[in-house]
């Protein structure tokens, strides 16, 4: 099989399980219980965040530990939307049924804008640092944003008399009301009835993703793989590195405002904790559980990261240590599986296809014997593994050490 063809059929295949997945996606939601169809649209909006974080992360090798600060920029300028210019000038009902549906969209704009405003300060300091000092200065700028939120410094400068509202947070959920469609109306966001939220969650972050699919299949995306792999060689041949990581910063932050705004609409309002820099951890996180070197990975990991949080909040003596769970899984998967949960089912997908050989030439026989070969022999050298360990930060030289 020539390799342009075995590159059609993953594209035909990999094609496949997107459609399939989209089908279950539109479909899940009436089989399942409202607090789960809830679960599964953070995990979605999450999942976008991720995506817009990992622009930066994955394939333009800058590790952020402020993105937290585009989500309270894009969180905040919408619940103000919500709570100050919605009743200041009428828009509860200025377009009839719809009024609700248009205020929310105008709300996505500001919090889009405000982010990316934010991301092309932020990202003008921050472009001309590398590495660890690119993460730092992130950080450093994330905890900025925190204390201007907590204590409500932008009432000093603005004409409000309470814009942040301190750590009290802004609630405007009471301000979100029902949608009336050619006689249908239904509650756009409410925590009982949160399909109409899911499926607009579900159209937004689709077009959001595809939008960021095509960036990182385009030119500019190839210039960000170039510059993640060896920047000195990109400016070797004339690459502006600061400018592009620059319109990177940008672009990542602007589509982090969109999920952040509709992950904060989700909620119904907005404290100061949005912005810390330990939120800053999350998109991170699932980055790296999902794979960072796989487009659709941060996605993956997004739904991974809050069902298992989901699962560990079962049992009250995980929940207690629900740190110590999470951290132990998170090893896991960093030290055994390739490239997070996305590399690990490819692996496993390859298993099959091995194991389908097998079982073509030998029968169920030679299914056994390759997964005696394959499974059991890595199970045991991870167990050597970890009694080495054991061993070495015990003291122990052995089975037969006296120490």
């Amino acid at each position: 099989m020539s390799p342009n063809l075995r590159q059609q059929l993953r594209l035909e295949g990999g094609r496949l399980w997107i459609a399939m997945a989209m089908a279950v996606l539109v479909v899940v939601p009436w089989v399942l219980p409202a607090l789960q169809v809830d679960l599964l649209t953070r995990a979605l909006l999450i999942g976008v965040l991720a995506v817009a974080f990992n622009l930066l992360y994955g394939y333009t090798g800058l590790l952020s530990f402020g993105h937290a600060m585009f989500v309270g920029a894009a969180g905040y300028a919408a619940a103000l939307f919500f709570l100050r210019v919605v009743p200041a000038y009428g828009l509860g009902t200025a377009f009839g049924g719809l009024s609700v549906l248009v205020n929310f969209v105008f709300a996505l704009l500001l919090g889009v804008i405000a982010a990316a405003i934010l991301a092309v300060v932020v990202g003008y300091f921050s472009v001309q640092l590398e590495e660890i000092y690119f993460a730092m200065i992130t950080l450093s700028f994330s905890m900025a944003i925190w204390v201007i939120v907590q204590y409500d410094h932008l009432a000093a400068v603005m004409p409000l008399d309470v814009v942040t509202n301190g750590s009290d947070g802004l609630d405007f959920l009471s301000q979100i009301g029902t949608v009336n469609i050619l006689g249908i109306e239904f509650y756009l966001r409410h925590f009982l009835y949160p399909r109409p939220y899911y499926y607009i969650s579900l159209l937004i972050g689709t077009v959001a993703v595809y939008a960021l699919w095509r960036i990182v299949r385009s030119p500019f995306g190839t210039v960000c793989l170039a510059l993640r792999e060896n920047p000195e060689r990109a400016r070797a041949l004339g690459v502006n590195v600061q400018r592009h990581r620059w319109k990177t910063f940008i672009i990542s932050g602007a589509f982090t405002g969109l999920a952040g705004a509709m992950l904060i609409i989700h909620s119904g309002g907005i404290k100061p904790g949005a912005t810390h820099w330990t939120a800053s951890a999350e998109p991170v996180l699932v980055t790296v559980i999902g794979g960072p070197y796989s487009f659709l990975g941060p996605v993956i990991g997004a739904i991974t990261f809050e069902y298992l949080r989901w699962f560990i909040r079962q049992f009250p003596l995980l929940e207690a240590y629900w740190e110590l769970s999470f951290g132990i899984l998170l090893l896991i998967v960093v030290l055994f599986f390739d490239n997070g949960v996305t590399g690990g089912l490819k692996r496993f997908g390859e298993w099959l296809g091995s194991a389908r050989g097998h079982y073509d030439r030998d029968g169920f026989g030679g299914v056994v014997g390759f997964a005696d070969e394959s499974v059991v022999t890595k199970l045991q050298s991870i167990r050597h593994a970890v009694v080495n360990a054991v061993d070495s930060i015990t003291g122990r030289s052995g089975p037969g050490s006296n120490d």
